[in-house]
């Protein structure tokens, strides 16, 4: 059973053969460049199928972004750790026509606060690529900082951004609350 999450405009759904059409649009276009795409439609429903798996496999994984006034779906957001990566991350896609309204920023803080209080993640990472600007800025304004870099074997050269996680005072150093 995958949780719905909501947030002020937001409800994050589970993903499910109604949403073989976004997605093969979003990795059918340029926006998925930066993602592994683009990708062919039979390529496409294989990534829906690992989203929906990776529910199955770990107890937790990406949530469809709805508009919850409209009922469109905007995206994909949530927490991803499949095989070989190098730790839990939290991730999101916007679709065509849907940047620059918050949507990632919102979506991303409630699949982070849904790690955390459900899962008690402490941290978490984004992997954004470095030519991904819009990425880059949702990362810091859900709190993350760039804290290095890491070579994928698949997606190349990306940025590694570190979420603090509930034992972390950021206000000040950075550091996890009574660290010296």
């Amino acid at each position: 059973m995958i949780p719905i999450l909501t947030s002020e405009r937001l409800t994050l759904r589970g993903p499910g053969p109604q949403d073989v059409p976004a997605i093969t649009d979003f990795y059918a276009s340029d926006r998925a460049r930066y993602v592994g795409g683009p990708k062919e439609e039979d390529q496409a429903w294989r990534q829906l199928a690992s989203e929906i798996g990776h529910w199955s496999l770990r107890g937790y994984g990406r949530w469809m972004i709805d508009v919850t006034d409209t009922g469109q779906t905007v995206g994909m957001a949530g927490l991803w750790y499949p095989e070989g990566w190098p730790e839990p991350e939290i991730g999101w896609d916007l679709f065509e026509g849907f940047e620059g309204q918050g949507y990632a920023t919102e979506a991303a803080r409630a699949a982070r606060d849904y790690a955390q209080d459900k899962l008690g993640w402490q941290t978490a990472i984004s992997l954004v690529n470095p030519e991904n600007i819009a990425s880059a800025r949702v990362a810091m304004r859900v709190e993350a900082w760039l804290e290095g870099a890491i070579d994928h074997p698949r997606l190349g050269h990306l940025d590694l951004y570190r979420h603090p996680g509930p034992s972390w005072d950021n206000t000040d150093t950075l550091a996890p609350k009574g660290a010296a």
